[in-house]
């Protein structure tokens, strides 16, 4: 079975930085994309970024460009999102999502067959 297990959130204050873990496990080929998501009380689950794990250029949502990365450990179907200059609408749930096999990300949550439960990420101002 397929576990997508989240870590590193929690609580900073605007301007700082986290760094968020996803480890997959139970999936011994490589995912076709991995991307991160959050989810802020009252809105909807939204992309924060996505990468190819064959390769190619990151996707960022405009809201984190340029201050956060997405990279990945492809030996060990892991990928982790640097976040800094935190924003107090940053604050939400952050999930990992990987999709089984394929070429391309995208943008779409039901794109997306594996989730994890979740980290949160709390910015205070």
């Amino acid at each position: 079975q397929v576990q997508l297990v989240e870590s590193g959130g929690g609580s900073v204050q605007a301007g700082g930085s986290l760094r968020l873990s996803c480890v997959a496990s139970g999936y011994t080929y490589s995912f076709g994309c991995m991307a991160w998501f959050r989810q802020a009380p009252g809105k909807e689950r939204e992309i924060v970024a996505s990468i190819l794990i064959a390769g190619g250029t990151p996707y960022y949502a405009d809201s984190v460009k340029g201050r956060s990365t997405i990279s990945q450990d492809n030996t060990k179907n892991t990928v982790f999102l640097q976040m800094n200059s935190l924003k107090p609408e940053d604050t939400a749930m952050y999930y990992c999502a990987a999709v089984r096999s394929g070429f391309v990300c995208s943008d779409s949550e039901t794109y997306y067959q594996y989730w994890g439960q979740g980290t949160q990420v709390t910015v205070s101002s």
